[in-house]
C-alpha cells in the first residue's frame, strides 16, 4: 500500500498530516494489542524456564509440537504451493469460490474445525471406513495433530503466495514457454523462484500457526500426554496445577511467534 502525496504551492511534494483524532483509537488499538503480552512478559518466571523445559513432560510436549509443527508445515508447502498458483492464474467465479473456501479456517473457530476433521477422518467420518481398512485413522494419533495443524495453517501460505504470483510479470514465463520449455519446468525453473521469497513468508506464518494450535488439535486429536498433548495443551493443563509454569512457556511460544513473524515480515507482498 502506497503513501499519498500533495502538491505545495511550490510544487513540491508534501506527505499529508496524520488527523489528531486518529491517534487516540490508534493508542487504544495499541494499548489492546500490547499490553497483554506485556503482562505476560512481566509476570514470567524465566529463572524457572531451564528447569521446566527439563521435566519429562513438557520436553515431551516441546518435541512433539516441533515434530508435528514442522510436519504441518511440509504438507502446507507441497499442498499450498500448487493450489496458490491455481488460485491466481484461473480466473473465474469458481476460483473465486474456491478463494473463499480456502480463508475460512482463518475465521472459523478452531473447536469447531476439529469437529470437521472428526467428520471427515474419524473412525465415523466420511473416509473413517476406508481409513479403519488401511489402519490408518490419524484421530488421536500425532497424525491428527499434523492434520490439525494443517488446516489452519495451510491458508497463510496459500494467500501468500497466490498474491505473489497473481503479482509477477509474465514476461519471464512467456519467454520460458517461447523458447520450448513445457508448463511444468516453466513453474519450477521460472515461477517457483521468483517467488521464493513469498513462499518463505508464508510458509513462516504457517509454522508460527501451526506451533500455536489449540482448538482443533485437542478437538481432532486429544490431550495425551507423550501422544498428541502438543506445547499449547500443556500450556492449558498447567494454567490450573502450576500458573507460574503456564506462564514461562507461554513466554517461550511468545518469543517463538515473534521471531517469526519478525523473520517473515519484510518478505510478505505489500
Amino acid at each position: 500500500m502506497s503513501t499519498t502525496w500533495v502538491t505545495s504551492a511550490r510544487g513540491t511534494a508534501v506527505r499529508p498530516r496524520t488527523p489528531a483524532s486518529l491517534l487516540l483509537p490508534a493508542g487504544a488499538a495499541l494499548l489492546l494489542l500490547l499490553l497483554p503480552l506485556a503482562a505476560l512478559l512481566t509476570r514470567t518466571p524465566w529463572t524457572r524456564l531451564p528447569a521446566l523445559l527439563t521435566r519429562p513432560a513438557v520436553r515431551q510436549a516441546l518435541v512433539l509440537s516441533l515434530e508435528c509443527s514442522l510436519s504441518a508445515l511440509l504438507l502446507s508447502v507441497l499442498l499450498g504451493v500448487p493450489l496458490a498458483f491455481l488460485l491466481a492464474r484461473r480466473p473465474g467465479r469458481g476460483t473465486r469460490l474456491l478463494r473463499g473456501l480456502v480463508t475460512v479456517p482463518l475465521v472459523l473457530p478452531p473447536v469447531v474445525g476439529g469437529v470437521a476433521l472428526l467428520l471427515a477422518f474419524g473412525r465415523r467420518g466420511v473416509l473413517g471406513p476406508l481409513l479403519v481398512q488401511a489402519g490408518a485413522v490419524p484421530a488421536f494419533t500425532p497424525w491428527g495433530v499434523v492434520l490439525a495443524e494443517a488446516f489452519v495453517a495451510l491458508p497463510f501460505l496459500v494467500l501468500t503466495v497466490e498474491g505473489a504470483v497473481a503479482g509477477l510479470d509474465p514476461r519471464h514465463e512467456e519467454t520460458a514457454a517461447t523458447l520450448g520449455a513445457r508448463p511444468l519446468r516453466v513453474f519450477l525453473t521460472v515461477t517457483l523462484p521468483m517467488v521464493g521469497p513469498s513462499v518463505a513468508a508464508g510458509a513462516g506464518l504457517a509454522w508460527a500457526r501451526a506451533l500455536g494450535e489449540f482448538g482443533a488439535t485437542i478437538t481432532f486429536a486429544g490431550s495425551l500426554p507423550g501422544t498428541t498433548q502438543t506445547l499449547p495443551l500443556a500450556v492449558y493443563q498447567l494454567l490450573a496445577d502450576d500458573p507460574p509454569a503456564a506462564y514461562a512457556l507461554s513466554a517461550l511460544l511468545l518469543a517463538l511467534a515473534v521471531v517469526l513473524v519478525v523473520a517473515v515480515r519484510p518478505r510478505l507482498p505489500r
